[in-house]
């Protein structure tokens, strides 16, 4: 009992267990194995057997073993009588095995899934566009206030509010997990405070006047379209930018005066706010989800210390060359278009890979191939308006790499070379306060540099893709 049994019925079991009972002499001419031996063999039904077998090839193909097959046939519904008629075979195993003999083995490659990260390209380009219009605002007052005035103002507030905004919305994205309701919840105590912070900074260069005023609407402003752009309603934003719109199409045209010039950015201004509380409310009516502890607000300090070194590096880029904030602002679509690109190209090297080398091959190359789409993008504006690309192409890779760290939670290592960066950068240019200082390139160089040989040895392991 120790070797294999065999399962087709008729096999070698039948000889060997099954009981004999003795014929009686007297009628040996009628012995079933005489008239076997004496009538005429009956084969299989070839071309039967062929055409069921180009009939089902596709699912026969793919079978390793003949048993598959019989259990194909037997679902099929071909009975034993019907085997035996049309097809010629004693058995369902029989016939099964002459199929899987005549049909070639085939195994086809499994569909490809769908690409869990395929980005909304228009929605890409709605945030793109949305980071930049805002600065309509200041072409239309740009008669009513003073350069050397209210600028340090302005950027003061605008830094405050970016580092704030970075940190609230990693917290508020956190929160999303846990429900709608502690997400506006943390959205809307987080903005209100992060607006107070900026203005009060803000006052401090200005003391008081226009240009603090001028320093909290642009910081209510801020913390709006940061609640809108984290609760991914940026067609509302852009309904509620219509008013700068409209201004900036007429001005070419029409002097509006100094009141129109007001009333357009605060009109924007009102519309965004209301649109922001808005959505806010309808995040209250949402009912309490039970959900695990509070994140702590420690995890999204990097992200605001992020978010203030950003600020301060595009800050002196557009103290050298203001044009190139604006191509750096609009190009902000792109780049998170190619950060969901990553994601999805790297997922697909990572099903092509056999080995962990192949792959971190493989995911060095995606990341190639996205910054050289990136910078492109780039380089063509800021050749048009004549300015040295260097400093652009080596700020846009800084922060393209590092937020593509962050979205993948590898948050300190961007801070922290983002931080040294702008620290080293800022004194430099403050001992030698020459806007055509290159001390900028280099700086954003070498973090670029670093930032990119981050992303190969903490993304260039299967883990973080899986």
């Amino acid at each position: 009992m120790s070797g294999p049994m065999f399962l087709e019925p008729g096999g070698a079991e039948q000889d060997t267990l099954a009981i004999r009972l003795a014929v009686p002499r007297t009628r040996r001419f009628l012995d079933d194995a005489t008239l076997a031996i004496r009538l005429p063999p009956k084969g299989p039904d070839e071309e039967a057997v062929s055409a069921l077998a180009a009939e089902l090839a596709d699912r026969v193909g793919p079978a390793v073993h003949p048993y598959e097959v019989a259990a194909l046939l037997e679902a099929d519904g071909l009975s034993a009588s019907l085997i035996k008629e049309r097809y010629g075979h004693p058995t369902l195993f029989s016939l099964a095995a002459a199929l899987y003999e005549r049909v070639p083995r085939t195994f086809p490659e499994p569909a490809a899934p769908d690409d869990p990260w395929r980005p909304d390209t228009a929605r890409c380009l709605l945030r793109g566009l949305l980071f930049a219009l805002p600065a309509v605002a200041y072409l239309l007052t740009a008669p009513l206030w003073r350069v050397d005035e209210h600028a340090p103002v302005l950027i003061t507030a605008g830094v405050v509010s970016w580092a704030w905004g970075q940190a609230l919305g990693h917290r508020a994205h956190l929160r999303l997990a846990t429900g709608r309701r502690e997400a506006s919840r943390t959205l809307l105590k987080g903005s209100v405070l992060g607006a107070a912070v900026a203005t009060g900074l803000a006052a401090i260069p200005a003391g008081g006047g226009p240009a603090t005023a001028a320093a909290a609407a642009q910081s209510l402003y801020l913390a709006a379209a940061g609640v809108l752009l984290v609760l991914g309603r940026e067609r509302l934003l852009l309904a509620a930018l219509s008013p700068l719109m409209a201004g900036v199409v007429l001005l070419p045209w029409w002097e509006p005066g100094a009141l129109l010039r007001l009333t357009f950015p605060l009109l924007a201004l009102l519309a965004t706010l209301a649109v922001a509380l808005r959505v806010l409310g309808s995040g209250f009516a949402v009912p309490v989800v039970a959900g695990g502890p509070r994140p702590r607000l420690r995890a999204s300090v990097p992200y605001g210390l992020f978010g203030l070194a950003a600020a301060v590096l595009v800050t002196l880029e557009g103290r050298r060359d203001p044009y190139a904030v604006i191509v750096l602002t609009l190009s902000m679509g792109p780049a998170e278009w190619l950060l969901y690109r990553y994601r999805g190209w790297s997922v697909a090297a990572l099903r092509a890979s056999a080995t962990p080398r192949a792959f971190l091959l493989r995911s060095s190359g995606v990341l190639a191939l996205c910054l050289s789409c990136y910078l492109p993008l780039l380089l063509v504006p800021a050749l048009l308006m004549g300015s040295g690309p260097a400093a652009l192409l080596s700020l846009a890779a800084v922060l393209w790499t590092a937020l593509l760290l962050q979205a993948f939670g590898v948050a300190w290592p961007p801070a922290a070379l983002c931080g040294a960066a702008a620290v080293t950068a800022a004194a430099v240019t403050g001992a030698a306060p020459s806007p055509g200082s290159g001390v900028l390139p280099v700086v954003c160089s070498v973090a670029a540099v670093c930032l990119a040989a981050c992303v190969v040895a903490l993304l260039g392991r299967p883990s973080p893709h899986v």
